[in-house]
């Protein structure tokens, strides 16, 4: 057996042997994979992130913890909306919650290079260390601040809302990620449920109260598109780009808008910042050939700040709901206060298609 086997059978028993042909990956830390992008040509359905990170309370396996380790859990958990459960899981699958006298647990590294309670490599904890008691130092062997660096790793890796994929980035297998789980279950008290979301979430469903029909049925169809992919040029309908999502949108209500973000750009009336409204097109300077004049990146404004937009390839989702209000935001307009479009829903008359 090596090292990290000998950990898991003295941790586990009878039981952590059931894992142990499988788990001889390694520990490896800093991989920047998205295993869970957009959805094929059916899209994805919404999830509930609304409790991901809410913190149940404690069940009676959660007395085997020490005292100090839960304690820790339970602040690292609430400092960055991770479950205190699953830090708990993380804990007792790495180092029965650094109760291991294995090599790499108090001092020194394992055979795979990873040290302290909660098994850091030394480059990714130097990024994402965390000084959790206030010492002025960041010590990988000392729980207070290895706890909260895993609360940390985990939150950049997706959890709460993507937690088996934020999980799987701490250790690249899935019976890991099982395990973690389990443990975590064990340890909390009532319902407790895993979220994985690729980013499309119910909450995200609610228009602002008033919103026109026609609006409406806009927006309806862009954020039926959420979870499919993002590619350039694409026109859909399995996959869009910003401003085709845009068109097909406008499309679906038999409404007819320019097919790029620069030709989008000078269609619509300027809006002022801080009066757009659901339907209204937000640009930004962003991308190839773009500048504060001329933007390259559309979304479209559903209300609450938020917008649909087709991001980008590698986005998590590919297409789904973001913030409008950053840095880059050059200006709205809105196509529906043109001369144009109000000449074409004449033409349409009171029923457009949809």
């Amino acid at each position: 057996m090596n090292r990290r086997t000998v950990l898991l059978a003295t941790a586990f028993g009878a039981v952590g042997m059931l894992f142990l042909t499988l788990m001889v990956v390694p520990v490896l830390f800093g991989s920047t994979q998205f295993l869970f992008g957009g959805g094929g040509a059916g899209g994805a359905g919404c999830v509930d992130t609304s409790r991901a990170g809410a913190q149940p309370a404690e069940a009676s396996d959660a007395r085997s913890i020490p005292a100090d380790y839960l304690a820790l859990y339970k602040k690292a958990g609430e400092d960055y909306g991770i479950p205190w459960n699953v830090l708990a899981g993380v804990g007792k699958v790495e180092t029965n919650h650094g109760t291991s006298r294995l090599p790499g647990v108090s001092s020194g590294e394992n055979y795979a290079g990873a040290g302290g309670p909660m098994q850091f490599l030394a480059a990714t904890f130097r990024a994402f260390g965390v000084d959790g008691n206030g010492d002025k130092k960041k010590d990988r062997y000392d729980p207070a601040d290895a706890i909260p660096s895993a609360a940390r790793y985990l939150k950049h890796n997706g959890a709460p809302q993507r937690m088996r994929t934020a999980i799987f980035m701490y250790n690249h297998s899935w019976d890991y990620v099982n395990l973690v789980l389990s443990w975590a279950e064990r340890y909390a008290d009532g319902d407790f449920k895993v979220v994985q979301s690729n980013g499309v979430e119910c909450q995200d469903n609610q228009l602002p109260p008033g919103v026109d029909g026609l609006v409406q049925r806009i927006i309806a169809f862009a954020m039926a598109q959420r979870g499919k992919r993002y590619i350039f040029g694409a026109n859909g309908p399995d996959a869009w780009d910003c401003s085709s999502l845009l068109q097909g949108a406008y499309r679906s209500v038999g409404l007819r808008i320019p097919r790029t973000t620069f030709e989008q750009w000078p269609f619509g009336v300027k809006i002022p910042k801080g009066k757009e409204q659901p339907g209204d097109l937000v640009f930004f300077n962003s991308g190839p050939g773009t500048s504060a004049n001329n933007p390259g990146h559309v979304g479209m404004v559903i209300g609450n700040g938020k917008m649909i937009v087709a991001s980008c390839s590698t986005c998590v989702p590919n297409i789904g709901v973001k913030p409008y209000k950053r840095g880059d935001w050059v200006g709205t307009t809105r196509p529906l206060a043109t001369d144009n479009l109000k000449k074409q829903l004449a033409q349409l008359g009171s029923n457009p298609a949809g």
